[in-house]
């Protein structure tokens, strides 16, 4: 649970603060054993993040 937890909220755009937060981990080298971000899950995320690209959709 923690590992699809983490991965989605990383996916999702959550910042490393809140990651570390979400994990209880106090460094990044521990939180990037669990917050494993998929290609799709970083294409998805840039789309949804790009001002033009959101533009083109609305």
């Amino acid at each position: 649970m923690r590992h699809s937890r983490l991965t989605h909220a990383a996916e999702e755009g959550a910042s490393t603060p809140v990651l570390m937060k979400l994990s209880g981990h106090s460094s990044v080298r521990s939180l990037a054993r669990y917050a494993k971000v998929s290609d799709q899950g970083l294409v998805r995320f840039q789309a949804d993040s790009d001002p033009a690209a959101r533009r083109r959709r609305g």
